[in-house]
């Protein structure tokens, strides 16, 4: 009897966890600003925000390392180093790899989802923006999601902009200044507003 109440019991925990307003924004669902649930983005940010504002007075890369430990919920590799200062909203639906460098002053909007796999460098000043709204004028109250996601050896350029659903090739170069907005290729140079293929990577 022990055995299938705790069988219950963790179906039904994991049921719950499966249905919060962070798990039906990593999988793409539309959230209205009215959701009753909405609160708790505020609440989550919050605390995140308490361990940015330590990250960003911090000098010793092994600390910083830790304290994005905490914001992301995963081993940050220690061959991976970020430089502050540094935004991220959430954290604990953003992923990253080996030998990957985030260099000053980059901007992470991560409830969508992000990606970053390993050996990716990103040049300061860059977006990743896993969150958008709808057009709609009348639709606009509302928080639309898609997953990001950055390819082994990718290099996104100072002061670029990857917005959601967009995936950036193996390989591939994102010139400083573009605006990314339709999936990368790999091995190609994207550049522009929006980003177009400039040229092939042999």
């Amino acid at each position: 009897m022990f055995f299938i109440n705790l069988y219950f019991k963790t179906s039904a925990t994991f049921k719950m966890e499966a249905n919060t307003i962070f798990h039906r924004l990593l999988n793409g669902r539309t959230i209205p600003f009215n959701d009753p649930d909405y609160i708790q983005i505020g609440n989550a940010c919050n605390e995140t925000r308490k361990l940015l504002m330590q990250l960003n007075n911090e000098v010793d890369l092994d600390e910083i390392r830790k304290l994005l430990n905490q914001i992301t919920a995963t081993e940050i590799d220690t061959t991976t180093v970020i430089f502050p200062p540094f935004q991220i909203n959430y954290g604990k639906n953003t992923k990253i790899g080996k030998y990957v460098f985030i260099n000053f002053d980059c901007t992470f909007l991560d409830l969508g989802g992000i990606t970053i796999e390993d050996n990716v460098m990103l040049a300061p000043k860059v977006s990743l923006l896993s969150e958008g709204h709808p057009i709609s004028a009348k639709d606009r109250q509302m928080l639309t999601t898609g997953k990001i996601h950055l390819k082994k050896n990718a290099w996104i350029g100072a002061n670029a902009t990857i917005l959601q659903g967009v995936t950036i090739g193996e390989n591939s170069v994102v010139a400083a200044g573009s605006v990314v907005s339709k999936d990368v290729p790999d091995n190609v140079v994207v550049g522009g507003t929006p980003a177009k293929i400039i040229k092939s990577i042999q």
